[in-house]
């Protein structure tokens, strides 16, 4: 599942009228890698809970036959497999949060469609990238351990109003969640582990996410209802390998387009020569 309803303001006036999801990096969608580390994990089934007016998000892993019939008959072999590469990815469905009541009301619109079963939750504007994806490492967690997992980043205390960051211990090789403190003063700050890219989840989160209260901004957040679940449930925090980028930040996506770029061969080698000409330096030298 991936809650994609977010309003996206941090990026107008570009999601005025393009959801901020399909960002490019540099012709591939924000989205595009989301789903992808999902296939890459052995995912088959990607559910996007997305609101009103952001269809453009499921349009973009559906066939668009007319495209690929001009490709097709004109031998462009390459743009083809670039094109019809998404809709390969896994089988796509939508569920529609029709008001914005907070991201843990659209981890439970997309209930019916997850069904009584665990499933993993990724943010569609979060990446991870390393030689075995991040999802996947959570995933052989919860195969060992049992339980839910989150996500987690080592922080600096001074960057922990900017996170949920864990409370908790370590315990059988990993970080045992006993809770987590909201976007908590560097002073307030239980650890030094933030919650970043998603979860695997046990459907027990749906129950707890029904009777949870609204919170701050009277919406319903998933991490009030994670605080609960670690209360009854194994919660393990694992500390992800790989970059990371917070690609719903500006800071965030820029940094994420610019070391994409330079890891392609098409155009990484013309970026890094105009970079090195404004005086940049790759990290080794």
């Amino acid at each position: 599942m991936i809650p994609a309803a977010g309003l996206g303001t941090r990026f107008l006036p570009f999601s005025r009228s393009v959801p901020k999801e399909l960002l490019p990096l540099v012709d591939t969608p924000v989205l595009d890698l989301v789903v992808s580390e999902c296939a890459g994990s052995g995912i088959e089934r990607v559910i996007l809970v997305i609101a009103p007016g952001k269809e453009s998000l499921a349009a973009y892993f559906q066939p668009t036959p007319r495209v690929e019939a001009r490709l097709r008959a004109e031998g462009r072999i390459s743009e083809l497999s670039a094109l019809t590469r998404p809709q390969t990815l896994a089988t796509v469905e939508v569920v529609v949060q029709a008001e914005p009541k907070g991201n843990g009301h659209a981890v439970l619109v997309a209930r019916e469609a997850v069904g009584d079963e665990p499933f993993a939750m990724l943010w569609g504007d979060d990446i991870v990238v390393g030689p075995t994806p991040a999802l996947r490492q959570m995933l052989d967690l919860r195969e060992r351990l049992g339980g839910s997992v989150a996500g987690a980043a080592r922080i600096g205390r001074d960057q922990s109003s900017r996170y949920g960051v864990f409370a908790g211990r370590p315990e059988r090789g990993v970080f045992r969640v006993t809770g987590m403190v909201e976007k908590p003063t560097p002073d307030k700050a239980p650890s030094d582990l933030a919650g970043v890219h998603g979860y695997v989840l046990e459907p027990s989160i749906f129950d707890l996410l029904e009777r949870q209260a609204p919170g701050r901004g009277g919406e319903i957040w998933l991490a009030d209802a994670v605080n609960t679940l670690a209360a009854t449930e194994p919660v393990w925090a694992l500390e992800l390998r790989g970059d990371r980028y917070d690609a719903g930040d500006r800071a965030g996506y820029v940094v994420a387009f610019v070391d994409h770029a330079l890891r392609r061969d098409d155009v990484g080698p013309a970026l890094r020569d105009h970079l090195q000409r404004r005086g940049w330096r790759p990290p080794h030298s």
